[in-house]
């Protein structure tokens, strides 16, 4: 075997585990809100792994990321710990955020996560700025701004992406186009469905690839990632993938079609790097992990009501000292 095809293997299994790993967490948390144990809401990304894992294995722990309401994975493969995520999904004091923030809105500077976040396309002028801080740090530092096509509607969207093309800064947009923005089909809500074609009037890349052959996404995120750190400027990347469960858990998914949820499954991201390999440990190691990441945190102290105001900002009393 030549070294080449060493560093493929090598590539191929460090992928493929971290997919396992995001499969294997939003499993267990599926299973957690199923049965109770799991207070809020939950979105999964099942079925979308290969965005998350091929774009994160190009980046430096200083690189930064934000994400999306559905983005678990993502933060998986940036480097976030999983217990102290499900730590933050079960309301524990020992989450991310203090158990205050719940599924939706985890953070972890010390990884480069700069945090999901709620709103649609909320998340892409925090990158933008991130991106910024970067380039005036000269730090040699990437941000990625992860979200769906329905942020693509968004004002914010473009004027992210002109302020990044005009200035040049090292952002990659990474749009995760699973073909509904919650309940709607893509062929409804956006004019121009070819998101990659929005890079155009700002004079940057664009790229349409597989969202679901995760060795497509990580070719297609190096190559923006080293265009952007070496001062190329901001490139635009429209992954095609799908999510396998409803926009959340519970979802009675009327909208779509049984036929169309098994197409989609039968190009299953995990499978097609598999091949004829056998990630069957993997897999076991991956599912061992989530089970004593739960059990660690249904273990810790539930985030006290004292604790309510703790790190929030308070606006001066009579034009004074904070009170």
């Amino acid at each position: 075997m030549t070294v080449q095809q060493d560093t493929d293997t090598a590539t191929a299994h460090r992928l493929y585990r971290t997919m396992a790993r995001i499969r294997q967490f939003e499993i267990a948390a599926s299973k957690l809100m199923a049965t109770g144990r799991l207070p809020g809401t939950l979105h999964v990304s099942i079925g979308q792994e290969a965005v998350a894992a091929g774009v994160c294995d190009v980046l430096r722990r200083d690189d930064l990321i934000t994400t999306t309401h559905r983005g678990h994975g993502h933060c998986l493969a940036k480097g976030g710990e999983p217990k102290a995520m499900m730590a933050e999904l079960l309301g524990r004091a020992t989450g991310y955020c203090g158990g205050r923030s719940g599924s939706m809105h985890i953070a972890d500077p010390s990884a480069g996560i700069l945090g999901a976040n709620a709103i649609v396309g909320a998340g892409i002028p925090i990158a933008l700025g991130g991106a910024f801080a970067a380039a005036r740090q000269g730090r040699g530092a990437v941000a990625v701004a992860f979200f769906g096509e329905g942020a693509v509607a968004q004002g914010v969207f473009h004027e992210s992406l002109n302020l990044a093309a005009l200035w040049k800064l090292p952002i990659v947009f990474v749009c995760e186009n699973n073909q509904y923005v919650e309940l709607t089909p893509v062929s409804v809500h956006l004019a121009a469905q070819r998101v990659a074609d929005h890079a155009a009037p700002y004079g940057i890349p664009g790229v349409r690839v597989d969202g679901n052959d995760v060795m497509a996404v990580r070719q297609a995120a190096a190559e923006a990632v080293e265009r952007a750190r070496g001062g190329g400027g901001p490139s635009l990347l429209e992954c095609l993938t799908y999510r396998w469960h409803g926009h959340f858990e519970g979802d009675p998914q009327r909208y779509r079609d049984t036929a169309e949820v098994a197409e989609w499954k039968a190009a299953d991201p995990l499978k097609r790097l598999a091949g004829t390999a056998d990630f069957a440990a993997v897999e076991d190691a991956a599912r061992q992990e989530m089970a004593d990441a739960i059990a660690a945190a249904e273990a810790d102290p539930v985030a006290s009501p004292e604790s309510i105001s703790a790190h929030v900002y308070r606006r001066p009393v009579n034009g004074g000292a904070f009170g």
